[in-house]
């Protein structure tokens, strides 16, 4: 029942998404490390912990220590600036000073997005006019419970007479202040208040140091300054007025527990924050904000410390409930009653079923013996096979393997019978064929084919082709999984191996180019030395020749540097597939080669048609580049050697056409058309027509593209041209993508 009644809660919580990416400003009217304020962006960002597309950003006006008029004009101009081309979906304004704010620069700063307020004093009279026929409003206001708190002072010590009241002369302060007088009334009678908001931390200690314990009690307000103007954080005051007074002291905010503080009804930042996050999250799940409506009782709370309780012998009244309890000593039945119970009842389970087994294990022992011998044949069969082979349960558990596969894992076939995949596997690879395990069990007899890599730590990665099919129980029902892991690593390393030689075939032309390219910054560094050498011998150095020659130099310097970075980036492979862009890939294949191009009077162009944008796609850059850089050398190389036959002008035309799942590339030379046996040919290992060559540049280009990246390659030849087309899939199937991922 407890697991229906959490999936029923689980699938509510997934059918009220929140469509599209949404933004909210928290704008925070005190500073970062203020408990207050840490508090209310704790219960935001914990409201929103399961919307990734909801994105929080937090401001802190910091008015705790600067609040002039000048500061926030100030900050008004930043904020407008900032987000001049931002809007935010909505504005969570935490405490008066940031609704203040946030009222006073809606349309010049914040534009047509809508405020829900969260911790405001005094609304009634400071907001409440304001905002009345304002629909783009709305949120919780805070107030202090002081009778509540008074209440329990006196029901707690019914000797109780005299009540220090601390408080400050900030805004809060103020305000809370005013509360504090409209309900002096309803306090209990026969209890003198000595109300204190002008003397200095001395002062206030001393007063704290002379109460009588058993007659007297603080109620800490607030105390961030005192009549000096010095700053202290929430903590210090409170602890110094502890440290001074030997009686009691209770508050009205919940920061202040666990510091000193009794407690009593206290205002929570954590239920304030949490409150309003629980109207934003309405409102962004489609709920109109005029059905928002200003939640005007403060959601305030009865929570107590249990050390102060125990120090002063108090009780917490019985109609003190709900209440919260901090600090109090681990008590394991209580802090985990669910569980204990779910032990002793997974015990009887477990014990009955122990029974049941036993039961079982005797009506079954004859039959047993009877498929002995059958299993004994079967067990030595699949131990003659030297490919792993396991078969697993319907859940995911080993039921059984060969010597092979136990050998893998380097385990007894004993230990791995009843494990998951998850206890004998990384974690990655695990959750990857998890996934794929139970959509193969979706369908009886059912059969699929995955290459995948495996990587023990302390042992070296190997590569498989895995071998899957379903199988049915007698019953009719689904049994299971049975797989065999064919190790293709050779195979994998031998074609990894043809990519680096293939490469490295194309190193001789790239260091020609390196020479090349090399070539013009060296003669320019040789005319800048013999241009300083001159001014040494005419005595015209000065300070400003020197820099210029420092700064000529290390241009030519850095030129040559990044011709090498190019090439080393063009060495390294791509260890995994990833996202790139074709258009950085043809321009970093452009770096390399522009120079020869150029020189040979080649002229290379390159037509996106109508598409402005990136051009992404999955799959291995730098093996793409590879192809790339193979067939625009092909295509110099030809245009070169037929140079004196060439009439019209020496071109090679690359154009990209984008559609929604493929991206199509043409690269074109204007070198001659080939004959059909060279063409039907061309994709052949070794097959070569170029003295010295390897005949691995378009075989590797081919398994780049087919094998290793899902598109495909084939070449056109006319009368002036050949044409190398390529196209390549854009759209991956979110089980593809999810395997990269894990990958």
């Amino acid at each position: 029942m407890k697991n229906l009644f959490f999936f029923l809660i689980l699938s509510t919580s997934l059918f009220a998404q929140i469509s599209g990416q949404r933004e909210i400003l928290l704008l925070q009217s005190y500073h970062q490390g203020y408990k207050w304020s840490d508090d209310i962006r704790e219960a935001v960002v914990k409201t929103f912990k399961n919307y990734p597309n909801v994105e929080i950003t937090t401001l802190y006006m910091d008015t705790k220590r600067i609040s002039t008029n000048e500061y926030l004009n100030s900050l008004a101009k930043v904020y407008e600036k900032q987000f001049i081309d931002r809007e935010f979906d909505l504005i969570l304004a935490a405490d008066n000073v940031a609704l203040d704010f946030a009222l006073e620069h809606h349309k010049k700063i914040f534009k047509t997005s809508p405020i829900i307020f969260l911790g405001i004093n005094d609304f009634k009279t400071r907001f409440a006019s304001l905002i009345e026929d304002n629909n783009l409003v709305t949120g919780v206001v805070e107030e202090v419970d002081i009778v509540q708190t008074v209440k329990v002072m006196k029901s707690m010590n019914p000797n109780l007479n005299h009540i220090l009241v601390l408080n400050d002369k900030s805004e809060t302060g103020l305000a809370v202040k005013d509360e504090l007088n409209a309900v002096l009334p309803l306090l209990p009678k026969g209890i003198d208040l000595e109300y204190i908001d002008n003397l200095d931390m001395k002062n206030i200690t001393r007063k704290a140091k002379f109460l009588n314990p058993k007659t007297s009690a603080v109620l800490f307000l607030l105390l961030f300054k005192d009549s000096t103007g010095k700053y202290y954080t929430y903590k210090e005051n409170l602890e110094k007025v502890y440290e001074a007074s030997k009686a009691p002291i209770f508050c009205v905010w919940d920061f202040y527990l666990g510091v000193g503080a009794i407690g009593g009804m206290l205002t929570s930042a954590s239920m304030q924050g949490g409150t309003a996050a629980n109207m934003a999250l309405k409102y962004l799940q489609g709920v109109p904000f005029a059905n928002l409506p200003i939640v005007t009782k403060s959601p305030n709370r009865f929570m107590f410390d249990f050390n102060e309780l125990k120090r002063f012998k108090y009780k917490i009244p019985n109609y003190a409930n709900p209440h919260t309890v901090v600090n109090k000593p681990f008590s394991f039945y209580e802090t985990y009653k669910a569980l204990v119970w779910s032990i002793i009842l997974i015990s009887l389970i477990v014990a009955n079923l122990i029974a049941f087994l036993i039961n079982n294990i005797i009506k079954r022992r004859n039959s047993e013996k009877a498929l002995k011998s059958q299993l004994i044949f079967i067990t030595t069969l699949l131990d003659t096979v030297q490919n792993p082979i396991f078969y697993k349960d319907t859940k995911g558990r080993y039921i059984g393997c060969n010597e092979a596969f136990a050998s893998l894992l380097n385990r007894a076939k004993d230990e791995i019978v009843g494990k998951t995949i998850y206890e004998l596997f990384p974690k990655s690879w695990a959750r990857e064929h998890d996934l794929k395990d139970k959509i193969l069990l979706k369908t009886p007899n059912s059969n699929r084919i995955d290459e995948s890599t495996l990587h023990f730590p302390n042992a070296p990665m190997k590569h498989f082709i895995i071998h899957k099919a379903s199988f049915l129980k007698s019953n009719g029902q689904m049994g299971g999984i049975v797989s065999i892991m064919d190790d293709v690593t050779d195979r994998i390393q031998e074609r990894q191996f043809l990519v680096q030689q293939s490469k490295l075939a194309e190193m001789g032309e790239m260091i020609a180019t390196i020479a090349h390219q090399w070539n013009e910054p060296l003669v320019e560094l040789s005319a800048i030395t013999q241009d300083i050498e001159m001014a040494f011998y005419n005595e015209e150095i000065d300070e400003e020749i020197i820099k210029d020659f420092v700064k000529d130099s290390m241009l030519q310097i850095q030129y040559m540097s990044k011709t090498l970075k190019d090439f080393r980036n063009f060495l390294k492979p791509s260890l995994k597939k990833a996202y790139f862009d074709i258009k950085i890939a043809i321009s970093d294949v452009l770096e390399l080669v522009d120079r020869q191009v150029y020189y040979h009077n080649i002229n290379l162009s390159i037509d996106y048609g109508l598409f402005k944008g990136e051009v992404l796609i999955l799959g291995y850059e730098n093996e793409f580049k590879q192809v790339l850089l193979n067939i625009i050398n092909n295509a110099k190389k030809k245009i070169v050697a037929k140079n004196s036959l060439l009439k019209e002008e020496k071109k090679i035309e690359i154009s990209i056409c984008v559609h929604e799942e493929m991206v199509q590339m043409k690269i074109k030379d204007s070198a001659g058309g080939i004959n059909s046996h060279i063409k039907d040919h061309m994709f052949d290992p070794y097959f070569t027509t170029t003295k010295n060559g390897t005949g691995l540049g378009l075989y590797m280009a081919k398994v780049i593209i087919e094998d290793k990246m899902g598109g495909s390659i084939r070449v056109e030849s006319e009368d002036e041209s050949v044409s190398f087309l390529i196209n390549m899939p854009r759209n991956i199937s979110s089980s593809l993508l999810a395997k990269d991922k894990l990958n």
